[in-house]
């Protein structure tokens, strides 16, 4: 006895030329993360500047 049940829907298949039209959100959580990841590149990049200027100017390094 097969226990699947199929379901057919009958849908208009949309035209190529209204699949140009439509409009998504420009907003996305993969641009979101993106930009987290730019700001914490360019925040450790700060950091480790910062630490290496601080470390020239009292003279002490790591030997």
């Amino acid at each position: 006895m097969d226990m699947c049940v199929h379901f057919h829907v009958d849908r208009p298949m949309i035209k190529d030329s209204e699949l140009k039209l439509i409009e998504g959100g420009s907003i996305t959580a993969t641009f979101i993360s993106a930009i987290a990841r730019c700001i914490n590149s360019i925040s450790d990049l700060g950091r480790s500047l910062g630490s290496s200027i601080r470390r020239i100017q009292t003279g002490s390094y790591c030997r």
